[in-house]
């Protein structure tokens, strides 16, 4: 087998690839054309993130079974082009995440006992020891925002450093906290009761902009906030005002609103801001792991053997790919509404193909669900293929059935998603290349799942909806159709409607719906 090393990995990874019998060519900084001119003869090509391994670069690759990304994202690769094509793309997920739960420590560290500072006045020529009193990590709260694979590390960490421990994640079960000794709380006991807070969740439209003026007003005096996840979580004109007041005792950041950030931002500068440039996965042993963990499934795949970290599915023929992908569509947008209606704790899925459909292969379809379902807690980085380890991980529990009997329809697609106390139905079908959800629950809709759309239960009674259209008219948004699903054909009841509009509507718009005579909930969800 004959590998391109087309970015930069360690020296152990291709002498690991050598030593098995696998040719391996390293040529960094080739162009995009580079690139294409030569593809054609390998069966193996190893990236990291700055090439764009894209349909152009595919087409070209005549031979190309196995894309290896030294890292976590698969974002410039077109994973949907390589599967088609019958390429298994892998990843090194998990290859960076001790560096990175490492480095929030080591800010915490840095932050409490002003370690820079210290150093820096040192340096100087100053002995100034009584300037750089700092404070003990032993004993206090710390707040952790976000469970997952790094939050979990960081939790485990601050255990070992005798801290109480307390962790924020609407999304994860309390047995993978309690498995460490973490109490699972809400947003605001976390701000109110934690002496330090880390974050450790994605960048996503829930936590874009979680920790701003209001949420600091709410944490202890001389709390201490740690950032080395994402930036533009953190309002960096609110944490900089809390630091010059006081507030804040002092910030760890290794990520930001831009990047680099602007040599003039003051939060950089301010003497109890300790200040990485987005180097938390920088470490020798990061790069080599990833390294590794790509060469020994380039290494399973050419031997025969199954690679372990496969972010896409095996081929499938091309007759049947193009069937299914309408429902794969389908799928992720139905995991979209699930998400937004149930929200909470996942806990079970499953996917039932009926008719014509339950002849194929599901695999694209569950994960195009869990991809829905998921993106917005986890972040855009998910993708077709990680979506199921994710969900996995997560303790939920996937199962697929087929049953080859529907009535009126060729093909019908049905979900059931449970999670802490409640569940919800969802079917839909399609017709070619045209998607359609048929039913939410009990009740019959009918819609194509495309914009911005406002779901709603209310009671089933006259003036509920000229109210609804009133309070739209009122905030300038247009109704731009309407849907009401009725259970059963008598009035009365609970009906659901489905609003598209033209434009998201504000939370207060929202809000202000749920105040209206008649109307039970109200979620937004774009499709």
């Amino acid at each position: 087998m004959k590998v391109l090393v087309a970015e930069p990995i360690s020296d152990e990874a291709v002498e690991l690839m050598k030593k098995e019998g696998i040719e391996v060519d390293i040529k960094t900084d080739l162009s995009k054309e580079e690139l294409i001119s030569i593809i054609k003869d390998y069966e193996g090509l190893i990236v990291r993130s700055q090439i764009k391994v894209d349909k152009e670069i595919l087409e070209a690759a005549k031979n190309l079974k196995i894309i290896g990304r030294a890292g976590v994202g698969v974002d410039n690769i077109d994973v949907e082009t390589a599967t088609q094509k019958g390429i298994v793309v892998v990843n090194a997920p998990g290859g960076n995440t001790i560096s990175t739960a490492e480095h929030a420590i080591a800010l915490m560290f840095a932050a409490a006992r002003k370690i820079p500072q210290a150093d820096r006045s040192l340096k100087e020529g100053k002995w100034d020891r009584k300037k750089f009193v700092g404070i003990e990590l032993r004993g206090k709260t710390v707040g952790v925002i976000g469970l997952g694979r790094i939050g979990f590390e960081v939790a485990k960490r601050c255990k070992a450093l005798e801290m109480n421990v307390i962790a924020y994640d609407p999304y994860v079960p309390a047995e993978r906290a309690e498995k460490i000794g973490v109490k699972l709380v809400d947003f605001e006991t976390l701000l109110r009761e934690s002496d330090i807070i880390t974050l450790h969740v994605p960048k996503t439209k829930e936590t874009a902009g979680m920790i701003g003026k209001k949420e600091i007003e709410k944490m202890k005096d001389k709390v201490m906030i740690i950032n080395a996840a994402r930036g533009g979580l953190i309002d960096e004109v609110a944490l900089y005002e809390a630091l010059k007041s006081g507030k804040v005792y002092a910030v760890g950041i290794d990520v930001y609103e831009k990047e680099p950030p602007s040599p003039d931002n003051p939060l950089i500068k301010h003497e109890n801001a300790i200040t990485t440039p987005h180097i938390a996965a920088s470490t020798e042993e990061a790069q080599l792991s990833v390294g590794m963990i790509v060469a020994e499934d380039i290494i399973r795949f050419a031997k025969g053997y199954p690679v372990n970290n496969a972010v896409n599915l095996p081929p499938i023929p091309q007759a049947e790919f193009e069937f299914i992908m309408p429902y794969v569509t389908l799928a992720e947008k139905m995991g979209k509404i699930a998400a937004a209606r149930l929200g909470g704790v996942i806990r079970r899925v499953k996917v039932t193909a009926r008719g014509k459909l339950a002849d194929k292969n599901l695999e694209f379809i569950t994960r195009a669900f869990l991809k829905g379902l998921l993106e917005d807690i986890v972040g855009k980085e998910l993708n077709l293929i990680s979506a199921k380890p994710v969900a996995i991980e997560r303790g939920i529990s996937i199962e697929e059935s087929r049953i080859e009997v529907v009535e009126h329809y060729e093909s019908l697609l049905e979900v059931n998603v449970i999670s802490d106390g409640r569940e919800m139905y969802l079917a839909g079908t399609c017709f070619g290349k045209e998607y359609r959800i048929l039913k939410i629950d009990v009740y019959n809709v009918n819609f194509v799942p495309k914009g911005h759309y406002i779901i709603s239960l209310h009671e089933d009674k006259p003036g509920v909806i000229g109210r609804v259209g009133t309070l739209f008219g009122k905030n300038n948004i247009n109704i731009a159709g309407m849907i009401v699903g009725r259970c059963g054909e008598k009035p009365g009841g609970v009906q659901l409607m489905l609003l598209l509009v033209d434009d998201p509507p504000t939370k207060e718009v929202l809000e202000d719906m749920v105040k209206l005579d008649g109307i039970i909930d109200a979620t937004y969800v774009y499709l």
